[in-house]
């Protein structure tokens, strides 16, 4: 007899485990999109960029995006390739439109080939979503660095500086 009733017991154990371990491994419902970063808050956080990218000595692209992936503010750092503000414009685009860092998609390459031919994104690390309160509000974008770590590191930075 005791051992009929331990069984019901181990297996409701086993089941809110399993629950509780789906729960954690689910996706989590992405963040919901504000009103469009200002002026003044895209500045900031390209000036925090700009700042970075000179301190380690790579001339950038910086693009700032709203949520709809309209630019709303873009710098070209003097002596930068010819090409870092369309990169960099990617990369936010990119990163906005799917909420999601562009590092996101260039870590799941590897695995999933098709990633790069999804509409709209770079598959490059440089583009980070601008959370505001709780409310993704835009993206910053960032190319000009020999390395994606590097441009990631460096729109990290106008991230910070808007938190």
């Amino acid at each position: 007899m005791r051992c009929s009733m331990i069984i019901p017991v181990v297996a409701a154990l086993a089941l809110a485990f399993s629950a509780t371990a789906e729960a954690q491994q689910a996706p989590q419902k992405p963040l919901p999109y504000g009103m469009p970063v200002s002026l003044a808050l895209a500045k900031k956080a390209a000036a925090a960029a700009e700042a970075e990218a000179a301190k380690t000595g790579f001339p950038s692209g910086i693009v700032i995006v709203g949520p709809n992936g309209e630019t709303i503010f873009e710098e070209k750092m003097d002596e930068s390739n010819n090409s870092v503000l369309m990169a960099a414009e990617q990369k936010a685009r990119g990163a906005v439109l799917y909420r999601r860092p562009s590092r996101f998609f260039q870590d799941r390459l590897a695995q999933a080939p098709y990633v790069a031919q999804l509409a709209g994104i770079s598959v490059v690390g440089g583009g980070i979503p601008l959370v505001v309160e709780g409310h993704i509000v835009g993206a910053i974008g960032v190319s000009g660095a020999p390395t994606a770590d590097a441009d990631q590191q460096t729109a990290q930075a106008g991230v910070d500086a808007v938190k």
